[in-house]
């Protein structure tokens, strides 16, 4: 079997877990190569190569050998500082590492969603984790999210009924179906339907919503609430039935936080 010489790709640690006694596997991301895996020897222990380098939110730059599935890190150096992640968002910057694991192809070039990472962990590491940040929050996911399902080819459409290829009103209400794309329908659907939107009825959503969406404008809480539901149950298609543990941490942060603001 070839082995691949990769010198100096930018990339980031999505994941890491020992490896026998002093090394460690990483995922990683890169934008020329995808998802990766590697082997990094003599990382951990009283004298660990690269002390303090290899940590998740960190750009860096790696070479490595290649042969089969799993690689060899041979270098690694940082491109700046560790974006730090305040501890109330923590949970949101494993999320997009999660999704990112659970849906990317080893081996699959991401130049342009690379740069959709890196550009959220940058806006994620300029928020607080201050109430007042939410809306901010839930605007960097969901464009992530949707910057993620177009460069995976799984991108919404969002102009048009596709039963009739009329474009979207805003003033309409539509069912959108799952791999499918948004129907025009007579009346808007109660919240508590809405709620229990699957694959099989599809998801409801306002034609507002869906131009919003194209426009990438955030800025209303029923498009940011609309938005969510909709990009979580078309992000379920391709995430299976294993639950995120990033996403019940999210849950149980925001628990945690409501009960000290209550206090």
């Amino acid at each position: 079997m070839t082995m691949q010489r990769i010198v100096l790709q930018p990339a980031y640690i999505l994941h890491h877990r020992a490896y026998r006694n002093t090394s460690s596997i990483l995922e990683l991301f890169t934008p020329e190569h995808g998802r990766v895996g590697v082997v990094a020897k003599g990382v951990r222990g009283n004298k660990p190569r690269w002390p303090g380098l290899l940590q998740t939110f960190q750009p860096l730059l790696v070479s490595y050998n290649l042969r089969g599935e799993l690689g060899l890190l041979t270098t690694a150096e940082a491109t700046g500082a560790a974006l730090t992640v305040r501890p109330g968002l923590i949970a949101s910057g494993f999320y997009l590492n999660e999704i990112l694991l659970r849906l990317l192809q080893r081996q699959d070039a991401q130049l342009e969603l690379f740069g959709s990472y890196d550009m959220a962990l940058r806006d994620l590491s300029a928020l607080n984790a201050e109430e007042g940040e939410r809306i901010a929050l839930e605007s960097v996911l969901r464009r992530f999210e949707m910057r993620m399902l177009a460069a995976l080819g799984y991108g919404l459409v969002l102009d048009n009924d596709v039963q009739t290829q009329a474009p979207v009103q805003a003033q309409q209400h539509y069912i959108y179906y799952l791999e499918q794309g948004p129907v025009q329908i007579d009346s808007e659907v109660d919240e508590t339907v809405a709620e229990v939107g699957d694959a099989q009825r599809g998801v409801p959503v306002s034609g507002q919503t869906l131009l919003a969406l194209q426009a990438d404008d955030l800025s209303a809480d029923i498009t940011r609430r609309e938005a969510k539901r909709l990009i979580r149950a078309v992000l379920g298609q391709y995430l299976g039935s294993k639950p995120l543990a990033s996403r019940q941490l999210m849950q149980q942060s925001a628990q945690l936080a409501q009960r000290v603001r209550e206090q």
